[in-house]
């Protein structure tokens, strides 16, 4: 079979296709042939050598979290799945339900688990869910690390009702399924993005409140306005430094701020002071568990909600996706397809 791989020095121009063996199932196990697979930034720092728990990375790793495949063969013990069945690979293997921890945090595809990028793939039965059949390959291939985090973030931990206020930062895979699963859930959103054109496909998908936080940086100021002035009930954080203080003044009194990303990169210092004058709460989240997916997929099945796929290369170009990726022009997801 042929696998993506990546090794020291790292970057994209050192991102190639590899023969490897053939793997086999072991007992527990399932061996999956990939169809597709999503990118996210993640993917992108680790092939650049920049993700955090990559710095200790050594030797060569198949990238990418996120794939959509069709089960081949069965290892010994098997009983969550058959031959044939269309699966999407959970971010954790390990992390099946309950709370996060050190141990589940290690079972990551990608790194330190050889990742999605491959044509066969061998993994835990545990770690592999069945997914809705009215979704294309490309569209469940978005969900296992985007889809579930805005999931998450919203509905997991956010103690969010209908009718209550969320700000979407960007038009990246995150805020965008944020977009749609609050839209479902009778949320009222606003979004921001420094395109027009991305807003008013947003407003397609149900935006009420659009910002440009190009023409309009003090973003939290209208965000205040369409709030009547009481600020949002929920930031989906994905700016990291370079945002998190419009953040600060958009939330409400006791709001909740999901620290998603780091897209926007380093800004002024924050001041931590600031959430007892509004008993906000900021969360990380990254994310979930196999029993969130499961809940996701049951309520985008539900209401019918297609994932946004913005591009599609073949997998053989994964570099020329990525690169697509940090330009951000995309709107959505980018998708790589076997």
């Amino acid at each position: 079979m042929r696998a993506l791989n990546v090794s020291e020095p790292w970057g994209l121009d050192h991102l190639k296709v590899v023969e490897l063996p053939d793997p086999k199932p072991g007992p527990g196990e399932v061996l999956v042939r990939m169809r597709t697979v999503s990118l996210n930034y993640r993917d992108l720092m680790m092939v650049q050598g920049m993700y955090g728990r990559a710095g200790a990375m050594a030797g060569a790793i198949t990238p990418f979290s996120d794939g959509c495949g069709v089960v081949e063969a069965l290892g010994e013990g098997v009983t969550r799945l058959a031959v044939g069945d269309r699966v999407a690979t959970m971010f954790f293997q390990g992390w099946i339900c309950g709370p996060p921890t050190l141990e589940k945090a290690q079972t990551a595809l990608g790194y330190p688990i050889p990742g999605a990028g491959r044509e066969l793939g061998v993994f835990s039965q545990e770690g592999l869910s069945k997914v809705p059949d009215f979704l294309s390959d490309q569209e469940v291939a978005t969900l296992p690390c985007a889809g579930l985090t805005a999931w998450r973030a919203l509905f997991e931990d956010a103690r969010l009702q209908p009718g209550d206020t969320v700000v979407l930062q960007g038009t990246g895979g995150v805020s965008v399924f944020g977009l749609q699963f609050a839209h479902a859930a009778g949320l009222k959103t606003v979004i921001t993005s420094s395109s027009d054109e991305k807003l008013e496909r947003a407003r397609a998908l149900g935006a009420d409140h659009l910002v440009n936080y190009r023409q309009t940086p003090e973003w939290s100021k209208p965000v205040r306005e369409a709030t009547g002035g009481r600020g949002a009930d929920f930031v989906m954080e994905v700016g990291g430094g370079g945002t998190i203080q419009q953040s600060m003044r958009a939330v409400r009194i006791g709001g909740h701020i999901a620290i998603i990303g780091v897209v926007a990169g380093a800004g002024e210092g924050f001041n931590p002071a600031g959430l007892i004058g509004n008993s906000a709460r900021l969360q990380g989240v990254f994310v979930g568990s196999r029993d969130m997916f499961e809940a996701m997929c049951r309520a985008i099945e539900l209401h019918r909600i297609h994932p946004v796929v913005d591009r599609v290369f073949p997998w053989t170009e994964a570099a020329a996706g990525l690169e697509a990726m940090r330009a951000g022009q995309h709107f959505g997801k980018i998708v790589l397809e076997f």
